[in-house]
């Protein structure tokens, strides 16, 4: 059965969704933290600064389903698990890290920009 093209401006059509798992916060630093080789766990969370537990196991389990990570279980005791990009998830670096860059250099100009609209707005609790 043919499907029509994706459309994320349809909001029914699963490209959302993926845009909504590619631009995810937790997404862009996972797939930047993974771009040098596998990690485990724990190494992921001291590498990414800020992120919880739970956040960090919700990312790992939904770029799982994606397919754009892999879990690698090794038996052995204590179990060891990495995780580490599929052939998808190496194909995300190019446009995240683009991302990443974007946003270190134009976080002065946005930083400031919202200075300058804060300081506009009319003070909330004025008689």
């Amino acid at each position: 059965m043919d499907r029509p093209p994706a459309d994320p401006y349809q909001r029914d059509c699963p490209s959302r969704q993926v845009l909504d798992r590619i631009g995810d916060r937790w997404t862009v630093l996972v797939v930047g933290a993974l771009s040098d080789g596998p990690l485990r766990f724990s190494q992921l969370a001291a590498r990414i600064d800020g992120v919880s537990q739970k956040m960090l196991t919700q990312t790992l389990r939904a770029l799982e389903r994606d397919g754009l990570v892999t879990r690698t279980i090794y038996p052995q005791v204590p179990p060891r698990v990495e995780y580490e990009l599929t052939e998808a998830g190496v194909t995300l670096q190019e446009p995240l890290q683009a991302l990443e860059n974007w946003a270190k250099t134009h976080m002065p100009t946005i930083l400031t920009a919202r200075q300058q609209y804060d300081a506009a707005l009319p003070a909330v609790n004025t008689p």
